[in-house]
């Protein structure tokens, strides 16, 4: 098994298990806090480990430039307005549901992965895209009588759209890493991607304190009221980042992103443990047809 595979597997299983934790403060913070915990309680970890791999593993500290200060921006503000898109998703729809919408995120990320970096689309490439999005209509009218008219208007629904735009922002956001990571032109891909999530995460909970200082004062009270649980949406969201990252470094976004699709897998399973929710037949047929677009996309 190629390393990738595995770190992304990892990855993808540490991402669900964030996103749980962050349904839950959902009652407790405001959309801002509940998406600022995952930065703000993640990035001293994310320091900790770039010193670790220097002073442990002895591996060099890589040179930074103005392309790869671009790129970060770029990923850390479109990741930070993807998560809080995501988490209000959460309030619209149930847990399953709410994540298999944002998981149009890889095939959005391939288009965009042509765009930014030039990397092409085969025909099969084509088709497994039109499959994931009709399985995301399904999900959209599972609630509603079979029509063509439904399916339109599921499509252009509030929360489809939503859904749809924190997956192109999440896509956005791959991409911006694997370009900044890259651009590091570090000899090991492990240190180029801790670096990046370090100086990410670190830019991030800067913008967020300021954004919440300016927005809603109370809101930082309640996060830091809140740091029994915040900190281990923390700590599970940098974690599954340093899977992200090395992965993304390791191997093009598309591939990475359509593998960790099996987070669906562990989504249904705590959306049916954690949350009690139930899923009807059409919404499951549309996630699978999420999983073999993702699938085809992979293969092809």
């Amino acid at each position: 098994m190629e390393p990738w595979i595995a770190i992304t597997i990892t990855a993808a299983f540490l991402q669900n298990l964030r996103s749980a934790l962050q349904k839950h403060l959902q009652g407790s913070l405001g959309t801002r806090g509940a998406s600022f915990v995952r930065f703000g309680y993640g990035f001293p970890v994310a320091i900790v480990y770039v010193l670790g791999l220097h002073l442990i593993g002895n591996f060099a500290f890589p040179a930074l430039n103005w392309t790869f200060a671009i790129w970060s921006v770029i990923g850390g503000l479109s990741q930070i307005f993807a998560t809080i898109l995501l988490v209000h998703l959460f309030s619209l729809r149930n847990f399953a549901v709410g994540t298999a919408y944002s998981k149009t995120e890889p095939v959005q990320a391939a288009i965009f992965g042509f765009v930014l970096l030039g990397e092409r689309l085969t025909t099969g490439a084509v088709v497994s895209i039109i499959v994931g999005v009709f399985g995301v209509m399904l999900i959209s009218m599972a609630r509603l009588p079979l029509s063509l008219r439904n399916m339109v208007t599921a499509l252009t629904g509030r929360t489809a759209l939503i859904g749809i735009a924190s997956g192109a922002v999440f896509g956005i956001s791959a991409v911006s890493y694997r370009s900044a990571s890259l651009s590091l032109q570090a000899p090991n891909p492990v240190m180029a991607a801790a670096v990046t999530l370090a100086c990410v995460t670190t830019f991030q909970t800067v913008f967020m304190l300021v954004w919440m200082l300016l927005k809603d004062r109370n809101e930082i009270v309640q996060v830091a009221r809140s740091w029994r649980s915040s900190s281990l949406v923390g700590l599970a969201g940098v974690l599954g980042s340093v899977c992200w990252f090395t992965a993304m470094t390791l191997q093009q976004v598309a591939y990475v992103r359509a593998l960790g699709q099996i987070e669906l897998v562990f989504t249904f399973m705590a959306s049916f443990f954690l949350f009690h929710e139930r899923v009807n037949r059409m919404e499951i047929i549309g996630c699978l047809l999420i999983v073999g677009g993702i699938v085809g996309l992979l293969f092809h």
